[in-house]
């Protein structure tokens, strides 16, 4: 792996949850999402009172986040997202719990977990992200080097 401040990839080694490739602009957080009252299933927008994201939208986002909190609702949430076309394009998460679990597999995006380093403290929100979910590897290249 190859990492210069310049304009490298960064690389990121996780487990796989949800096969498939895709790339996209990071949404990230290091508050961890309620589903059920936490998002409008409908847009994808984070609706929590308190949350840092609240207002925005991780529709066709790579979301990068330490996972799922509240109640087994949440992935009854992230699927209705999924069926309004407002789910993520993928998930990388730090915490794995059966809310999340069964959340990565009902959203059906490419889910990452588990990793070498801590993605929360590498990307940001606005960098380029290619989730590789079948193989677990995540590429990332920062906003400022494209």
């Amino acid at each position: 792996m190859t990492e210069t401040l310049s304009n490298a990839k960064i690389v990121l080694h996780g487990r796989a949850i949800v096969g498939g490739i895709v790339e996209g602009e990071a949404l990230v957080t290091k508050e961890a999402i309620s589903g059920w009252g936490g998002i409008d299933p409908r847009t994808g927008t984070v609706i929590e009172t308190r949350h840092e994201l609240r207002g925005q939208s991780f529709k066709d986002k790579v979301l990068v986040f330490p996972g799922a909190k509240g109640s087994s609702g949440w992935s009854h949430y992230f699927h209705l997202a999924r069926l309004s076309s407002a789910a993520p394009k993928a998930m990388l998460y730090t915490k794995t719990n059966t809310k999340m679990a069964l959340g990565a597999v009902v959203t059906h995006a490419p889910a990452v977990t588990d990793f070498d380093r801590d993605p929360l403290d590498i990307i940001e929100t606005g960098d380029w992200v290619k989730v590789d979910g079948d193989t677990g590897i995540v590429e990332i290249t920062k906003r400022n080097a494209r």
